[in-house]
């Protein structure tokens, strides 16, 4: 089973969802080709009503703590009500192209790491 399967697998049980998009950004980022380590998720629920916005993220957290633990390296969380989805365009913000994180960060390129 895939990462973002099993993301799938684990979050579309634990919320009343109206809308699920797990999508796989690692080609985005700086990693071998078919990697599973850069994820977004939009998840649409009226679970979310009366929640901030910590509380939500730690919810999915939770539920996907095995995955974090491994070979996740990145998750944007997108999580809205009804309400806030109907707010926001019925749209979740795109994630910005990978910059090179460290490659091109003095402290790391200047002999070695910190």
């Amino acid at each position: 089973m895939t990462i973002q399967h099993s993301i799938e697998q684990k979050l579309e049980p634990a919320f009343n969802c109206d809308i699920l998009a797990v999508e796989n950004e690692s080609h985005k980022h700086n990693v071998p080709p078919n990697s599973e380590t850069h994820f977004k998720v939009t998840l649409v629920s009226a679970d979310f009503e009366g929640q901030g916005k910590v509380k939500r993220h730690q919810a999915i957290y939770g539920i996907l703590a095995e995955e974090l633990s491994g070979g996740v390296h990145a998750l944007a969380l997108h999580l809205y009500t009804p309400q806030e989805w109907a707010e926001s365009g019925q749209a979740a913000p795109d994630s910005p192209n990978c910059l090179g994180g460290s490659k091109h960060d003095p402290a790391f390129t200047a002999g070695g790491k910190q």
